[in-house]
């Protein structure tokens, strides 16, 4: 997909407040400080639409990006950024609900048709946390495909890069799962033609 515009549409803080579903989704996960809003930001061609920080849960609801938004207001796309996971500055109660929303948004978005891919995000230089597995287990509720985006490539050599791929799918073998995986960085601009083109497939 070439992307000719893009726009920041809504902040979903519940529920209620989501869009009508009048445009594919594809979902973004991953928890804090993960490098989400700069991979969005770097797959939406601009520097700062998605809000970057360096405070962990900077992303407090669902954020919604259009992608080529006709007159009307119908892009061939929205991109949605969900709750980073995992942040350190919020009550367990916060947190639970937030699961919640997300949780509910992965599985009866997709139910409806509307949310056609979810990516989740996890950082090439480390091994899948708790958190990360956490994550997953959320995702894996939704009946949409799912792909493993591993950010923060460029901080890895050629062999390392290979060795995280490996080490990934040999994490994930005992829950028997395969997931489709890009080496990405936002800086460098890696793997944001493969994510492109799995995103064209599943729309």
């Amino acid at each position: 997909m070439r992307v000719k515009h893009a726009a920041f549409v809504l902040s979903a803080p519940s529920w209620g407040a989501l869009p009508a579903p009048t445009a594919p989704e594809v979902a973004f996960a991953g928890r804090s400080n993960v490098g989400k809003s700069s991979l969005l930001n770097a797959l939406l061609g601009r520097k700062q639409l998605a809000k970057t920080s360096g405070t962990p849960g900077k992303t407090q609801a669902l954020n919604y990006y259009a992608v080529n938004p006709n007159p009307q207001g119908h892009p061939d796309v929205f991109l949605v950024d969900l709750p980073g996971y995992g942040f350190a500055k919020v009550s367990k109660s916060q947190r639970a609900r937030w699961q919640q929303l997300v949780g509910r948004y992965v599985t009866e978005r997709a139910e409806q048709g509307t949310l056609r891919a979810v990516v989740q995000l996890i950082d090439a230089r480390h091994p899948p946390t708790a958190l990360d597995e956490e994550l997953l287990a959320i995702m894996l509720e939704s009946p949409a495909p799912h792909l493993i985006a591993l950010t923060k490539a460029d901080k890895l050599s050629s062999n390392q890069r290979q060795q995280a791929v490996a080490g990934l799918r040999k994490h994930f073998e005992p829950y028997g799962l395969e997931l489709p995986t890009v080496l990405t960085s936002a800086e460098k601009k890696q793997g944001l033609g493969e994510l492109w083109t799995w995103i064209d497939t599943v729309v």
